[in-house]
């Protein structure tokens, strides 16, 4: 292993912006348990379904209406 490594070439990473990042949520068990019935009926993990289902809502523009 080198004592000094040289990044004068190095270039940024152009996923950054796609890299995932973790965050803490709180959510009803209702909904958790509805995403995990979903994650063993598909075999997809829970977490990516609602990552998904997060994206989906993201990219076709879905808005929240509160009465």
């Amino acid at each position: 292993m080198r004592n000094e490594y040289d990044f004068s070439e190095s270039r940024v990473n152009p996923y950054v912006e796609r890299l995932r990042k973790p965050v803490t949520i709180n959510l009803d068990v209702a909904n958790i348990d509805y995403f995990k019935s979903e994650a063993a009926r598909t075999g997809v993990p829970y977490q990516t379904i609602i990552n998904m289902y997060l994206t989906q809502c993201r990219t076709q523009d879905k808005h929240l209406v509160f009465a």
